[in-house]
């Protein structure tokens, strides 16, 4: 001993402790400006490409707006690029773990390339600038790891470890930020958010080790005849589900700590077990025994069995240092680290410690199959089993710890080296006083009850081969005596400790009388009742538990804007979904049901989420996995809530679903692209609902701000979809198509909402015409090819409403410039003005008239040809909604008594002996979600040339004329001047039952030809009247009389004439007067 004091260095002191204890755990500190690896994306939908870019390819779009908006953010992006080069960068490379992370997550990374995160953490912090990295950067890298697991990149059970894995990372980035000081309360609040991220790290883990894993093999080719004690207990837990659920956790608690011990060494700079050479010897009680000073309290011998022995104990200095020394030795084998405890003792100078705790010449006696391989033939221990009998030397090895830890205890020696060697016999109410969390409690229970039940099942195995044992010897006259009954007992000793199952086992942690205060706080944290949970597999609980959680109470629901921890609800999303594809097989009838409806409550609250915190880009993923209503309503409102978003948000919004989803219906289970958008423009034609006691001021005003919402709805048709998405070229075809017949949908409403002389432009439709500007100057072939959907005839009535809101911008530009120059006495009008004017009048005049007197087809065609085989009777049906309109442009608030009135109105509009004939039906009612809003449904019998056959009229039939005559306000016994201003109009075909809906566009067609064109007529009379008082001539003039008198005086309606002709004698008594002016100078 003097020759290894004399050994030791010259700067070791022995008597100073604190020299010691500087080396005993506290290294050179490494440096801690480097932050922790995030795991990168893996390829997938997800890619940190960059929006303008596939690959190496320029995405095509079709959309200017889209265009320059991107090329915004890519500036910003390269601005922010080049201020993140001032300070620090951190590259975020992927890193393999080693033998201690228990995962094989080395063997994992090396089969995947994770390339570096786009979202780089900023290493500087600025005052006002928020905590690094909050954990925000996990949405992103979970949502690209669950993309390549349900792409096939990889595996589910490895998409756990990478969970794992990726929480792990993050959490350290924020815990060891070196980029500057914090305050005190945001520096508690990182270390609480990297404390979340490693508990659910743990949650990963234990998900890995009970679902994940899987089931390995016994090596039949290790099993030895007779087979070691060891390998009897590895082929009974490998049988046993009990004992096996056991050493899963047992294994999953020792890789927790081993991963804590890791992460401690590499930032902190100090690790456990860093002793100098014999640094474990007693030198100070050594020295007091060369003095030969007698002290019956101190020990007499050095021997290292002298304490218990002789019922003494070591001198202060020496005892503390043993105690170092064994806790150090406990935390190792709290992680499993049976190994590095033994070399532990060896380097401490304590060779006999390290004996025993590793019996059998260093045998893993671990129940595992990878024990099992890494012992391989042990013949030491068959040997030995074959003199002795199997396990008796093994539980002789127990029976002594066991007999150890006792004296320890009742002689108040260390309580390290009392649960050190009580771990090694089970005896678990000695380990538990020295568990102070919650994870050293649960693996003192488990691993004592996985010991004991491999001892209680070795015992069975004996008796069986002693009884075998006793036969032959009775047979050939030998006699055999028992040992001695604490042995042959065991473990009778510790049964009474362990818990019966698994719900004993969480009672006793629960249990104050037996488990440390600490222990019972961490059983309320949240990871801990769900790590709880899934250790007893109460998966149906465990999803009512996360819901509770993380639902908004009723007082709380604010429509998107969820409730509760976003971790939390990440979380809760991915565990949901892994249970989906983990259990699918497994699972019962009910269990599944609750997995299926609380689960996709659980991720559509974390779609909700993404979409609240602007990351559009992730939610298809979760919402393309729940149910088909759910995504389809969940889309709907975040198409809605985005309308008057930024294109950039838009267009991530319409990527992520049309990326995740299917284009077309095709699983009845699963929503499609289509269904959403049809929702999402038919919901966008919807009355929005009107307060009370709010009145509109003007109709038109009202009518104009409406009609730029239902347009803005297009926008979501005309992005052009990635070129990765498989029939890239038909998707996009379809979406035009749609985009197509949806406007000339909304072409008809606006233009019927737009009869206003007023200046104002409608701004509805002129927002449809830009959106769809770009997308069809590209070649049609591929849209002409869809046969099914009529587009030529979209085609070209697009065209003619094209035409038609050009004349109309033309009018009420001449219109503004009238109405300035009318404020303006007219000696003060400038030429300029005047001849402004004057073109623009001329121009009006010039398109109108084109348009009226076409080439071919006539505007707006409404000949069409039904070709319906029904048996029965065919109905033609019209619903539209509107307001009741006075003169002045004030609306009327509508009651029971003036729909009463207007339903009769309605009926009169035609003969008594028509409406009976053709089984006319009208009702009107007041609007449900907005009060000064009517509702008017029209039904009435097909006949030929009105709904059969060919339509040859072209005035869109019978319906549209008793709309025509409540649009026009012409309505006999009804108010006089109040029209009906229609905003939402609908027709189709049905049977007696309306069990089917065809489309009749013919007469809504027809109702905007009875509508449209005498309203352009009467404008081109306003214009040539103005022309006319100037004094200008009007070639167009006898054009416009012998339209209405050759074809059209049917669409007119007897007001509209009236006014017709009144223009007309204002244009003659203007000639007139311009014609004598002339006379008059003569005389």
């Amino acid at each position: 001993m003097e020759a290894d004091m004399d050994a030791s260095p010259s700067y070791f002191n022995p008597e100073d402790l604190s020299s010691r204890e500087k080396y005993r755990r506290y290294r050179i500190r490494q440096s801690t400006s480097s932050i922790s690896p995030l795991l990168g994306n893996s390829v997938s939908k997800l890619s940190g490409a960059r929006l303008l870019y596939e690959g190496n390819n320029i995405q095509r779009r079709t959309n200017a707006a889209l265009l320059l908006e991107e090329i915004k953010h890519e500036a910003e992006s390269y601005d922010l690029d080049g201020l993140e080069q001032n300070g620090p960068k951190t590259k975020y490379l992927s890193k393999n773990r080693d033998s201690v992370d228990g995962h094989g997550l080395s063997e994992l990374n090396a089969g995947y390339n994770f390339v570096q995160s786009s979202q780089p953490v900023k290493l500087l912090k600025q005052e006002d600038e928020p905590l690094v990295d909050g954990g925000e950067t996990t949405f992103s890298l979970f949502a690209s790891l669950l993309d390549s697991a349900l792409q096939g990149l990889i595996t589910f059970p490895d998409l756990i470890l990478q969970f794992e894995n990726t929480c792990r990372n993050v959490s350290e980035s924020i815990r060891y930020d070196g980029g500057g000081r914090h305050r005190v309360v945001e520096d508690k609040l990182k270390q609480q958010k990297a404390k979340y991220l490693l508990d659910e790290a743990a949650s990963w883990s234990l998900l890995w080790y009970l679902f994940g894993k899987g089931n390995e093999e016994l090596p039949r080719d290790l099993i030895m005849c007779p087979p070691t004690s060891h390998q009897v207990a590895c082929q009974f837990v490998a049988t046993n589900l009990t004992a096996e659920l056991c050493l899963r956790i047992v294994l999953w608690l020792e890789g927790l700590a081993a991963k804590a011990l890791e992460l401690e060494k590499k930032y902190k700079g100090y690790h456990v077990g860093s002793y100098l050479p014999s640094s474990g010897v007693w030198h100070h009680t050594q020295r007091f025994l060369k003095r030969k000073i007698i002290d019956s309290s101190i020990v007499r011998h050095m021997d290292f069995d002298a304490p218990t022995r002789e019922g003494a104990q070591l001198l202060p200095d020496d005892k503390k240092q043993d105690e170092a020394l064994l806790e150090d030795i406990w935390i190792l084998l709290r992680a499993g680290l049976v190994e590095e405890a033994c070399e532990l003792c060896r380097s401490a100078g304590q060779p006999w410690r390290a004996s025993t705790l590793c019996p059998f010449g260093g045998l893993d006696l671990l129940p595992s199959i990878e024990a099992m391989i890494k012992n391989g033939k042990h013949r030491l221990l068959q040997a030995i089993e074959l003199e002795s009998g199997i396990a008796h030397q093994m539980r002789l090895w127990k029976w002594a710890c066991y007999c150890a830890s006792e004296k320890i205890a009742e002689q108040d020696g260390g309580k390290y080296e009392m649960a050190v060697y009580a771990a090694q016999c089970s005896n678990l109410k000695r380990m538990l006083s020295i568990c102070e969390d919650w994870e050293s409690a649960c693996w003192a229970m488990a691993k004592s009850w996985l010991d004991v039940q491999v001892d209680l099942h070795l015992a069975t195995f004996q008796h069986g081969r002693d009884a075998e044992k006793h036969h032959r010897d009775e047979v050939v006259g030998i006699s055999s005596h028992g040992a001695s009954a604490g042995l042959e007992t065991w473990p009778d000793d510790v049964v009474d400790q362990q818990p019966r199952d698994f719900p004993s086992l969480l009672q006793k942690l629960h249990s104050g009388e037996i488990v440390h205060e600490a222990v019972l706080r961490a059983c309320k944290e949240q990871h801990r009742q769900i790590e709880m949970n899934l250790m007893i597999c109460d998966i149906p609980y465990l999803l009512d538990l996360l819901w509770l959680w993380i639902s908004p109470s009723e007082e709380e629901h604010h429509g998107l804007r969820p409730h509760g921890d976003p971790q939390l609800i990440r979380f809760g999303a991915h565990l949901s979904l892994l249970f989906r594809y983990l259990l699918d097989d497994e699972m019962k009838d009910t269990f599944k049901e609750k997995l299926m409806t609380v689960g996709d409550n659980i991720i559509q609250m974390y779609a909700m989420f993404l979409f609240s915190e602007h990351h559009e880009e992730l939610v298809g993923l979760y919402a393309s996995q729940i149910t088909r209503h759910y995504c389809i309503d969940l889309f709907v409102e975040m198409m809605e809530l985005r309308l008057n978003s930024s294109i950039h948000e838009k267009h991530k919004l319409f990527r992520s679903a049309i990326e995740y989803l299917s284009f077309s219906y095709e699983d009845q289970s699963k929503a499609s692209f289509e269904d959403i958008i049809e929702r999402v423009l038919s919901r966008s034609r919807e009355m929005k609902a009107c307060k009370h006691d709010e009145k509109p001021s003007h109709v038109a005003e009202q009518h104009r701000l409406q009609s730029l919402q239902k347009a803005m709805a297009i926008q979501w048709l005309c992005f052009t979809p990635p070129t990765t998405v498989s029939d890239f070229e038909t998707i996009s075809a379809k979406l035009l198509i749609r985009a197509l017949m949806h406007s000339n949908i909304l072409f008809r409403e606006f233009a019927l909402i737009s009869m206003w002389r007023i200046p104002k432009m409608p701004m509805g439709a002129h927002m449809l015409l830009s959106f769809l500007a770009e997308p069809l100057k590209l070649p049609k072939d591929t849209l002409l090819s869809f046969d099914e959907y009529d587009v030529l005839a979209n085609l070209h009535e697009f065209e003619d409403w094209r035409e038609y809101y050009s004349c109309d911008a033309s009018y009420r530009n001449w219109l503004k410039l009238e109405l300035e120059n009318s404020a303006v006495p007219p000696g003060d009008l400038s030429s300029e003005e005047k001849e402004r004017a004057i073109a623009a009048a001329r121009e009006t005049l010039n398109s109108s008239v084109s348009l009226l007197i076409s080439e071919g087809t006539q505007w707006l065609n409404a000949i069409e040809n039904c070709s319906l085989e029904l048996t029965s009777d065919v109905f033609l049906n019209l619903h539209a909604h509107g307001m009741l309109c006075l003169p002045s442009g004030e609306c009327l608030c509508p009651d029971a008594t003036l729909c009463t009135t207007l339903t009769s109105a309605l009926y009169s509009s035609v003969g008594e002996e028509e409406a009976l004939k053709r089984q006319l039906m009208v009702n009107v009612s007041v609007s449900l979600t907005n009060n000064y809003c009517v509702e008017v449904a029209l039904r009435c019998l097909a006949i030929e040339g009105d709904g059969l056959g060919l339509h040859e009229s072209n005035d869109g039939g019978l319906l549209a004329t008793v709309m025509a005559a409540g649009f026009k306000g012409e309505l006999a016994h009804f108010q006089a001047g109040v029209s009906l201003d229609i905003s939402r109009i609908d027709a189709w075909y049905s049977d007696s039952a309306g069990s089917f809906q065809i489309p009749a566009t013919y007469i809504v067609r027809g109702l905007c030809r009875k509508c449209c064109l005498p309203e352009i007529i009467l404008r081109c009379m306003q214009v040539s009247v103005s022309l006319a008082e100037s004094g200008e001539t009007n070639d167009h003039h006898d054009e416009l009389i012998e339209l209405v008198a050759s074809g059209m005086l049917s669409l007119f309606s007897q007001q509209q004439l009236q006014e017709f002709l009144l223009f007309e004698r204002h244009c003659s008594l203007y000639k007139m007067e311009l014609g004598e002016e002339p006379s008059a100078a003569d005389d």
